[in-house]
Protein backbone atom coordinates (compact mmCIF):
# COMPACT_ATOMS: atom_id res chain seq x y z
CA UNK A 1 0.00 0.00 0.00
CA UNK A 2 1.21 3.50 -1.20
CA UNK A 3 0.96 6.73 1.17
CA UNK A 4 -1.44 8.26 -1.27
CA UNK A 5 -3.75 5.72 -0.67
CA UNK A 6 -3.69 5.81 3.20
CA UNK A 7 -4.13 9.49 3.30
CA UNK A 8 -7.02 9.26 0.00
CA UNK A 9 -8.67 7.04 2.43
CA UNK A 10 -8.63 8.61 5.36
CA UNK A 11 -9.74 12.28 4.23
CA UNK A 12 -12.33 10.68 2.38
CA UNK A 13 -13.46 9.27 6.15
CA UNK A 14 -12.81 12.96 7.29
CA UNK A 15 -14.70 14.51 5.08
CA UNK A 16 -18.13 12.06 5.06
CA UNK A 17 -17.63 12.34 8.89
CA UNK A 18 -18.05 16.31 8.57
CA UNK A 19 -20.64 16.06 5.82
CA UNK A 20 -23.18 13.50 8.04
CA UNK A 21 -22.06 15.91 11.23
CA UNK A 22 -23.12 19.32 8.75
CA UNK A 23 -26.42 17.42 7.94
CA UNK A 24 -26.90 16.35 11.32
CA UNK A 25 -26.60 19.70 12.88
CA UNK A 26 -28.71 21.66 10.29
CA UNK A 27 -31.23 19.11 10.88
CA UNK A 28 -31.24 19.20 14.76
CA UNK A 29 -31.84 22.91 14.48
CA UNK A 30 -35.19 22.22 11.81
CA UNK A 31 -36.66 19.69 12.96
CA UNK A 32 -39.71 19.20 14.98
CA UNK A 33 -38.76 17.58 18.37
CA UNK A 34 -38.81 13.78 17.94
CA UNK A 35 -39.07 13.63 14.44
CA UNK A 36 -35.65 12.95 12.75
CA UNK A 37 -35.28 9.25 11.90
CA UNK A 38 -32.09 8.31 10.07
CA UNK A 39 -31.41 5.18 8.16
CA UNK A 40 -27.80 3.59 7.02
CA UNK A 41 -26.99 1.00 4.29
CA UNK A 42 -23.47 0.71 3.07
CA UNK A 43 -22.12 4.86 2.54
CA UNK A 44 -25.52 6.05 1.85
CA UNK A 45 -27.47 7.48 4.64
CA UNK A 46 -30.88 8.85 5.09
CA UNK A 47 -32.54 11.27 6.95
CA UNK A 48 -36.13 12.20 7.18
CA UNK A 49 -37.47 14.85 9.15
CA UNK A 50 -40.75 16.88 10.28
CA UNK A 51 -40.97 20.53 9.57
CA UNK A 52 -43.68 22.43 9.72
CA UNK A 53 -46.75 20.49 7.75
CA UNK A 54 -43.77 18.16 5.26
CA UNK A 55 -41.96 16.08 5.82
CA UNK A 56 -38.32 16.40 4.29
CA UNK A 57 -35.97 13.64 3.26
CA UNK A 58 -31.68 14.43 2.58
CA UNK A 59 -29.92 11.69 0.75
CA UNK A 60 -26.07 11.22 1.04
CA UNK A 61 -25.00 8.38 -1.23
CA UNK A 62 -20.90 8.83 -0.30
CA UNK A 63 -18.30 11.00 0.81
CA UNK A 64 -16.32 10.83 -2.52
CA UNK A 65 -16.45 13.22 -5.28
CA UNK A 66 -18.50 11.58 -7.39
CA UNK A 67 -21.19 10.97 -4.57
CA UNK A 68 -24.62 13.21 -4.08
CA UNK A 69 -26.17 15.17 -1.98
CA UNK A 70 -30.24 14.87 -3.09
CA UNK A 71 -32.83 16.62 -0.51
CA UNK A 72 -36.38 16.51 -1.04
CA UNK A 73 -39.92 17.11 0.49
CA UNK A 74 -43.78 15.90 -1.43
CA UNK A 75 -45.80 18.67 -1.39
CA UNK A 76 -48.82 17.16 -3.61
CA UNK A 77 -50.27 14.07 -4.72
CA UNK A 78 -50.95 13.04 -8.27
CA UNK A 79 -53.36 13.26 -9.90
CA UNK A 80 -54.19 16.45 -9.33
CA UNK A 81 -56.90 19.10 -10.35
CA UNK A 82 -56.47 20.93 -13.94
CA UNK A 83 -52.65 19.40 -14.21
CA UNK A 84 -51.72 21.53 -16.87
CA UNK A 85 -52.44 24.52 -15.20
CA UNK A 86 -50.78 23.21 -12.58
CA UNK A 87 -47.42 22.81 -14.26
CA UNK A 88 -47.22 25.97 -16.13
CA UNK A 89 -46.90 27.71 -12.10
CA UNK A 90 -45.13 25.19 -10.98
CA UNK A 91 -42.10 25.50 -14.30
CA UNK A 92 -42.75 29.57 -13.97
CA UNK A 93 -41.86 28.90 -9.83
CA UNK A 94 -39.00 27.05 -11.17
CA UNK A 95 -37.61 30.08 -13.19
CA UNK A 96 -38.28 32.17 -10.39
CA UNK A 97 -38.55 31.51 -7.41
CA UNK A 98 -36.77 28.05 -6.33
CA UNK A 99 -33.37 29.16 -6.07
CA UNK A 100 -30.91 26.43 -6.31
CA UNK A 101 -34.31 23.95 -5.49
CA UNK A 102 -37.13 22.86 -7.88
CA UNK A 103 -40.06 21.41 -8.54
CA UNK A 104 -40.52 18.00 -10.18
CA UNK A 105 -42.55 14.84 -10.33
CA UNK A 106 -41.70 11.56 -8.74
CA UNK A 107 -43.92 8.05 -7.49
CA UNK A 108 -46.99 10.17 -8.50
CA UNK A 109 -46.23 13.46 -6.42
CA UNK A 110 -45.07 16.44 -6.92
CA UNK A 111 -41.75 17.34 -5.02
CA UNK A 112 -39.39 20.10 -4.27
CA UNK A 113 -35.84 18.74 -4.71
CA UNK A 114 -32.10 19.49 -4.94
CA UNK A 115 -29.07 17.81 -5.63
CA UNK A 116 -25.64 18.19 -6.17
CA UNK A 117 -22.52 16.16 -5.86
CA UNK A 118 -20.54 16.62 -2.94
CA UNK A 119 -17.49 17.44 -4.69
CA UNK A 120 -16.34 20.68 -3.00
CA UNK A 121 -19.67 20.76 -0.97
CA UNK A 122 -18.79 23.57 2.06
CA UNK A 123 -20.96 23.23 5.40
CA UNK A 124 -23.09 26.93 4.31
CA UNK A 125 -24.15 25.10 0.67
CA UNK A 126 -25.35 21.91 2.53
CA UNK A 127 -27.40 24.17 5.23
CA UNK A 128 -28.68 25.91 2.47
CA UNK A 129 -29.75 23.24 0.22
CA UNK A 130 -31.51 21.58 3.36
CA UNK A 131 -33.09 24.67 4.60
CA UNK A 132 -34.58 25.96 1.49
CA UNK A 133 -35.87 22.65 -0.03
CA UNK A 134 -37.71 22.16 3.80
CA UNK A 135 -38.97 26.31 3.52
CA UNK A 136 -39.93 25.92 -0.18
CA UNK A 137 -42.06 22.93 0.20
CA UNK A 138 -43.54 24.07 3.59
CA UNK A 139 -44.68 27.31 2.28
CA UNK A 140 -46.07 25.69 -1.00
CA UNK A 141 -47.84 21.82 0.13
CA UNK A 142 -51.20 23.74 1.66
CA UNK A 143 -52.08 26.39 -1.27
CA UNK A 144 -51.43 23.64 -3.60
CA UNK A 145 -53.42 21.36 -2.25
CA UNK A 146 -56.09 23.21 -1.72
CA UNK A 147 -55.58 24.49 -5.37
CA UNK A 148 -54.74 21.56 -6.89
CA UNK A 149 -55.77 18.44 -4.48
CA UNK A 150 -57.98 15.35 -5.48
CA UNK A 151 -59.23 14.79 -1.86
Amino acid sequence: MDIDSLTGGEVESTAGEDLVNTIETVISSLAEEGSPLVSRQGSCTLWKFKYGTIEVLVQLTGASDEDTLTVWSAVLDLPAKNEDQMMAELMAANWVSTLEARFAITSNQVVVVTSRTVEDLSATELSRAITLVASIADESDEPLIEKYGQG
